[in-house]
């Protein structure tokens, strides 16, 4: 009934399968994760498996803008001084980032429906995810969707990887998308020249060779 009640909040009506939930929480390198942010956790299925991995001094932010499913979370996880619920909206995470000393997170999970999230918005929320994110190559926007339409509006990112997931209804989509490309990608394009360079210096091999 809460999904009917507020489809563009709640992504579905059933919790993600224990499936999905392993195959998101296996895209996080936890030895690495100081901050995870997580939007629309919902009744909690996906943060309870964070919870279960995450190290004694990380923390996590939850976003979750239904009042009903904040108090939940609030209940649930009073006992873990490392999670924090936040009734509100994703698009203010570099705000409250901000506010509690935090540079960068390492990684956001999300649930939430982008597919009935408006350009304008979905193309912000994507921004402000790339811009929060710790400038490294394990660093993701991991979200689940029963789409992959946000990729062609995340090309902000250096790479993406997806995985169709059939033990879950409805089907999900689980992408990772990272700031930064593999660090040895990275770091064969930081030596290969510039194809402007390459051009350029092709007359003064020339004249050489002539000489």
């Amino acid at each position: 009934m809460r999904f009917l009640a507020r489809p563009f909040q709640i992504a579905y009506i059933l919790p993600s399968s224990k499936a999905v939930v392993r195959r998101v929480s296996a895209k996080i390198d936890y030895t690495k994760a100081n901050t995870i942010v997580e939007f629309g956790p919902g009744e909690g299925c996906h943060t309870r498996e964070i919870v279960g991995k995450m190290k004694p001094d990380a923390r996590l932010l939850l976003f979750e803008l239904d009042p009903q499913l904040t108090t939940h979370l609030e209940e649930q996880f009073a006992d873990d001084p490392r999670v924090e619920v936040l009734n509100i909206d994703a698009a203010c995470l570099r705000t409250e980032l901000d506010k509690r000393g935090i540079d960068y997170c390492d990684y956001v999970i999300s649930g939430i429906p982008f597919s009935v999230i408006d350009v304008k918005k979905k193309r912000s929320i994507l921004q402000t995810v790339f811009d929060s994110l710790a400038p490294n190559a394990t660093a993701a926007f991991i979200i689940y969707q029963v789409t992959n339409e946000l990729k062609q509006y995340a090309t902000m990112f250096a790479r993406a990887e997806s995985q169709y997931f059939t033990p879950n209804i409805p089907p999900m989509i689980v992408t990772a998308y990272y700031k930064q490309a593999q660090e040895g990608k990275a770091k064969g394009k930081e030596h290969a020249p510039h194809p402007k360079q390459r051009k350029e210096n092709r007359p003064a091999l020339v004249a050489r060779q002539k000489g």
